[in-house]
């Protein structure tokens, strides 16, 4: 009987595992980008306001996501289908951005109705941010898996096995 961290392991190694580790990974990355540059913009007042602060953070961050999920988590290459991975990406992008604007939204609100020192108001509005696309992952997880693509799992492991068995049924030479 193998163990569940055994067979978390196995899983790791299929195609899909490596799929959602990359993915992960992307995500880790591209949200590290996001609250640094909303810390950053919003902390040394360069975007004072919380909402803009907020939108121009996370814009800056979509760009490294779109070309890191594009060719390290799904391996496209070539050119960037508009109709089927651009416009689907940029879509859920700004579905993303706006809840993140409505967990700004609640932040600035904090931010007037206190007094805080603006280091707090900083960790804050970065925090909110973090948290808002915490929740937004799952959802981009599922449609940006089925934007990008490439071969169904199940099929890539029918055409292994396939394999398998002819390689068994070959007599060696």
């Amino acid at each position: 009987m193998t163990s569940p961290i055994a067979k978390a392991l196995d899983w790791s190694k299929t195609h899909q595992g490596k799929k959602l580790i990359r993915f992960t990974a992307v995500s880790a990355i591209t949200t590290s980008v996001s609250f640094v540059s909303i810390a950053l913009l919003y902390g040394l007042r360069i975007v004072p306001g919380v909402m803009w602060a907020t939108l121009s953070g996370n814009l800056i961050a979509s760009v490294p996501a779109y070309q890191l999920n594009r060719t390290w988590t799904w391996g496209k290459k070539g050119r960037s289908h508009f109709r089927s991975e651009i416009i689907p990406f940029w879509s859920m992008s700004f579905l993303g951005i706006g809840f993140s604007q409505l967990g700004a939204w609640w932040a600035r609100n904090q931010v007037h109705s206190h007094h805080w020192a603006h280091i707090v108001n900083t960790g804050l509005v970065a925090g909110m941010n973090l948290a808002s696309f915490a929740i937004f992952w799952v959802l981009k997880l599922a449609v940006f898996n089925k934007i990008f693509h490439v071969h169904v799992a199940e099929d890539i492991e029918a055409h292994l096995l396939i394999e398998e068995q002819e390689e068994k049924s070959t007599p060696s030479a």
